[in-house]
């Protein structure tokens, strides 16, 4: 859980700057320039139109001191309406110039934001499984709708107005200094001091907007986790303990916004009041050379008119720099997503495996020869993170299913079979030895072709905020209609389907929450067998199931296993009995090959399982054994 930044002094700097401090801000922003590029020319055309606007302000002091040293020292009323239509005029174009750059900027930064925003959600169903169980879902959303939209806001206003701002000051300090090159000096005077309060502000902000960035991920877990897991909540009367949890979050994240509002306090209180200082010393300066003729007051009233136009362009300084430190974390933050690799392809010419070393395979000596059906090859695997010199989960597994053929996978909690049945259609990836379909290697296919060979089901069934049909029909191939989903459907002893209000057009709500357990497990069952795929992963289907229900469902199996190459992964003896034979899996290995009787007969481990002393209905996870 995030803690609640220890007090420091604003503007002062840390002894030891973290890497969000050291970073380079302008190296984080130029990264967005891909998504940028496409809309450049008009971006580029509304910051020549911003300065020409800010130019057009600056016009409006030199029409002052002409009025004041000509028609008001000339008592011409006609030449101060004139004067005053000229002011008019220049107020118009200035703010029909500004309103233009808003209309040029509006309709294509949205579409960037869309852009990064659909770049993110592809790339993140292309990480491998591995990514997800590393990541927080509320770090991952907020990344995708809080950090997106700062960056369309930067790119809307900050970006275009660093440059604007800086123009205008630089413009505008031009006529000063020409107009009157003593007070120029005296209103530059506060300059330095202002440059250096900026560089420490960026310093210090770019690591609280991190850190506060960071923790609206971390709230965005917890109400995530709160709405899924509200029968949890209620069931066990958990609901203040969670509210207190929210609160210290949301109480830490305060902490931090309040720290971020103390920088801009800080920087705020130094670039408005030093340049109201100067202004007023070349005020005082400008009427004591009035006075004595030296300046005319046309002059001294276009001067401090221009000083006091260039009072916005300054003090948004502060402001602009804080959107640009968010900005930066947000699309640090946005690309460290990006950034991480994605989950290899397998045909030549595809992406080759990066970041991490790829599966090694068994010596050719040791292969077993090539032969139909599902293989496992002495296959070897460890989780990606998990330490060097732990021992690994799955040990020189060698199993051959063949084709045709349906096999159960048996085995006490926690030895491997969750993770056996996710190596295949490459949730994981092996970290030796290898796995073939048919006698091809599963990593020379594209996941695209490998996953639509091979269908799985798992014990803890997902459903989509769908209907019923589309849930179904996911499994299957492009072109399957009713006739497929009505089959899947009776295989699964889904018909409750058709007593639903709208029978498959019914939504089924989030997580399919408003379904019984055991109803979308036989969806999730139906959507595994709706495309007759060649090669079937079943991981403990029925555990949700009564015992009369379950009969029925493995009586319409038993038909499509006749069809298909299967791997069962099973609690009970009758789920066991659906398989031709049975492999016991034990501490990782294969320990045992056989029938269910011979088993019952030769191993006294496979007949403990089976006689019911250890727990039916195995919750193993993606990290069974891992430790975690």
């Amino acid at each position: 859980m995030p803690t609640k930044p220890a007090p420091a002094t604003d503007l002062a700097p840390d002894p030891a700057p973290d890497p969000a401090e050291t970073r380079s801000t302008v190296r984080a922003l130029l990264r967005l320039w891909p998504y940028v590029r496409p809309v450049r020319a008009r971006l580029g055309t509304a910051a020549v139109i911003a300065i020409l606007a800010s130019c057009v302000g600056l016009v409006i002091p030199l029409v002052l001191k002409w009025m004041v040293d000509g028609p008001v020292a000339d008592r011409d009323p006609a030449g101060v309406w004139l004067g005053a239509l000229y002011l008019l005029l220049l107020g118009l174009a200035e703010a029909l110039l500004f309103g233009f750059r808003r209309w040029l900027v509006a309709r294509p930064l949205a579409g960037v934001e869309a852009g990064m925003r659909a770049d993110l959600y592809r790339h993140l169903q292309r990480l491998p499984v591995a990514f997800h169980d590393r990541w927080a879902s509320g770090q991952l959303l907020s990344r995708g709708t809080t950090d997106l939209m700062l960056l369309r806001m930067f790119l809307a206003f900050p970006l275009t107005f660093l440059l604007v701002n800086g123009v205008t000051i630089l413009v505008g300090v031009g006529i000063m200094l020409v107009q009157d090159w003593t007070l120029g000096l005296v209103i530059l005077g506060p300059a330095i001091p202002v440059m250096i309060t900026c560089g420490i502000f960026e310093k210090k902000y770019s690591a609280v907007a991190r850190r506060a960035q960071d923790q609206v991920g971390d709230l965005t877990t917890v109400v995530e986790e709160s709405v899924l897991g509200i029968r949890i909540i209620k069931g066990f009367g958990r609901h203040r303990s969670q509210a207190r949890a929210f609160h210290e979050l949301s109480h830490t994240l305060r902490g931090t916004e309040l720290r971020k509002a103390r920088l801009l306090a800080a920087i705020w209180a130094v670039i408005v009041t030093l340049p109201e200082v100067a202004i007023g010393a070349a005020l005082v300066v400008g009427a004591v050379q009035v006075a004595d003729g030296a300046l005319s007051a046309g002059t001294l009233v276009a001067f401090l008119s221009t000083a006091l136009a260039l009072r916005w362009p300054v003090e948004s300084i502060g402001f602009l720099l804080a959107m640009s430190q968010e900005a930066a974390t947000a699309t640090d933050r946005y690309f460290e997503v990006m950034d991480a690799e994605v989950e290899t392809q397998g045909r030549a010419g595809d992406p080759a495996l990066r970041g991490a070393a790829a599966p090694t395979r068994a010596a050719p000596a040791a292969r077993l020869p090539a032969a139909g059906g599902l293989r496992f090859e002495h296959v070897v695997f460890r989780y990606p993170d998990a330490a060097p010199d732990s021992p690994p989960l799955l040990t020189d597994v060698d199993l051959h299913i063949r084709s045709g053929e349906s096999m159960a996978l048996v085995g006490a909690t926690g030895s491997g079979k969750t993770t056996l049945t996710a190596l295949v259609p490459r949730l994981h990836e092996v970290t030796a030895g290898r796995i073939t379909l048919d006698g091809e290697d599963i990593t020379t296919l594209s996941r695209e072709e490998l996953r639509s060979m091979v269908a799985v089901a798992f014990e803890e069934p997902t459903l989509f905020s769908a209907t019923v049909g589309e849930n179904v029909l996911m499994g299957a191939g492009p072109g399957a209609g009713d006739e497929e989903l009505e089959r899947a459907l009776a295989v699964a002893q889904a018909d409750f389907a058709h007593a639903l209000p709208e029978g498959t057009g019914t939504q089924v709500g989030e997580q399919g929450l408003s379904l019984s357990g055991g109803q979308r497990q036989r969806l999730a069952l139906a959507r595994a067998v709706v495309g007759r795929p060649r090669f079937l992963v079943l991981d403990d289907p029925l555990s949700a199931l009564d015992v009369h229900t379950e009969a029925a469902v493995e009586a319409a199996l038993r038909q499509v296993l006749a069809d298909t190459t299967a791997l069962i992964v099973a609690h009970r003896p009758s789920t066991v009995l659906l398989a031709d034979r049975v492999a016991l899996l034990s501490e990782g290995r294969i320990a045992a090959v056989g029938t269910h009787h011979e088993l019952l007969r030769t191993s006294p481990e496979y007949a403990h399982l089976m006689s019911g002393l250890d727990k039916p209905g195995d919750a193993e996870g993606p990290q069974e054994g891992d430790g975690r």
